[in-house]
């Protein structure tokens, strides 16, 4: 029986030795390595945030489905996380929604909605990866949003109906009623679309209201055929139905695609006493508060990215915030291209949209356009 006692007591002390030895080499190990404890929760930090993006992203949008859908997906199979996207959505829905945040992303097809939202505190500043790569201008000062492609207004025409030459080149010869007389007329977009209220906005803040509601009221006066939107303005033209209309030029990209048309376009006010093209830009917002924020800043790091910038652009046939990142186009489209930054542009902060966003709606149906088709 000592025996035992005495062998039980040995392997006990065994044990607590063996014990003592092995959290002594753990001690050791962190002493001779000085990034051990640095390194140790950076690893366990990855790995937490690896399983944070595991889940989902919301995004409301009120982009063309067609130009977002394939954005979203890339960014699905690229990361596992499960994108769900409400399209068509209104900037609006966020001020509705400001008390139960539904959203991670909003992607606006207008700047001045995304400003808006920001003065409302409906979205939120960051500091994401690669923001450096958007121009200050394109982008709010606390990186609540930013543009990730650009656009301009101006006019497509039909080659066969009117020469270049003939065709108007400011945006202030739509006061003149003689383009009503043209044959077939020109077209315009009900007021309630995005790049109608962004083109008044703009015409807001360089002409004021006054002036601007004059404008609205000979648009609505003169032109030939108001259309639900740009897809269908420049459809109508290259088929002869209008002799001309104003659209977003990355709509004239599109119709370049399409066979049996002859069309041009004119970017507007390039002369050195004009106020330059009206611009705008697609973007995205942080949502404040959002559910899946580490999503949400994953998002937008990675579509910050050149080739995902490329992308975006890809789909609509837009011009890229930076030209150099290289976008392939259709050959079709390629040799009609132009780089945004070598266009005279309206000399205005295209985040001032933002500020002229509330009340453009009210001056639009006030001066007889209306919002929506009847």
């Amino acid at each position: 029986m000592k025996k035992v006692l005495k062998l039980f007591v040995f392997m006990m002390v065994a044990f607590g030795l063996l014990i003592a030895a092995g959290c002594g080499d753990n001690s050791s190990a962190d002493e001779s390595n000085p990034n051990n404890n640095e390194t140790g929760n950076n690893n366990s930090e990855n790995n937490d945030a690896e399983v944070e993006l595991g889940g989902e992203l919301i995004v409301y949008s009120s982009r063309n489905e067609n130009f977002v859908e394939p954005l979203l997906q890339k960014f699905e199979d690229e990361t596992g996380i499960e994108v769900r996207a409400l399209h068509g959505a209104d900037p609006l829905q966020l001020e509705e929604e400001a008390g139960n945040v539904q959203a991670d992303i909003f992607i606006s097809n207008d700047l001045g909605a995304l400003g808006y939202l920001h003065n409302q505190g409906l979205v939120e500043g960051s500091n994401p990866e690669g923001i450096e790569s958007i121009p200050a201008e394109f982008r709010a000062d606390d990186n609540a949003y930013f543009a990730i492609s650009a656009r301009s207004r101006g006019f497509i025409y039909n080659k066969d109906m009117i020469t270049e030459e003939e065709m108007p080149k400011s945006i202030e010869d739509l006061f003149d009623p003689k383009w009503a007389e043209v044959e077939n007329g020109y077209a315009i977009t009900r007021g309630g679309n995005g790049g109608m209220l962004g083109n008044v906005s703009a015409l807001r803040y360089e002409w004021g209201d006054e002036r601007t509601a004059e404008w609205v009221e000979a648009i609505r006066e003169n032109a030939a055929g108001i259309f639900q939107g740009h897809g269908d303005i420049r459809r109508a033209v290259g088929a002869g139905e209008h002799t001309f209309g104003l659209v977003n030029n990355y709509y004239f990209h599109q119709q370049l695609l399409d066979e049996d048309n002859n069309v041009g376009f004119i970017y507007l006010d390039q002369e050195e006493d004009q106020m330059g093209v009206i611009a705008n830009a697609a973007g995205v917002g942080l949502v404040t508060g959002a559910p899946n924020e580490a999503n949400a800043l994953a998002f937008l790091e990675w579509v910050l990215k050149p080739e995902n910038q490329v992308v975006f652009v890809g789909e609509s046939l837009e011009l890229l915030i930076n030209s150099e990142y290289g976008a392939e186009y259709p050959p079709e489209v390629e040799p009609y291209i132009v780089d945004f930054h070598d266009l005279k542009v309206q000399d205005m902060p295209i985040k001032e949209l933002g500020n002229y966003f509330e009340g453009t709606k009210e001056l639009i149906e006030n001066s007889g356009l209306d919002l929506e088709l009847r």
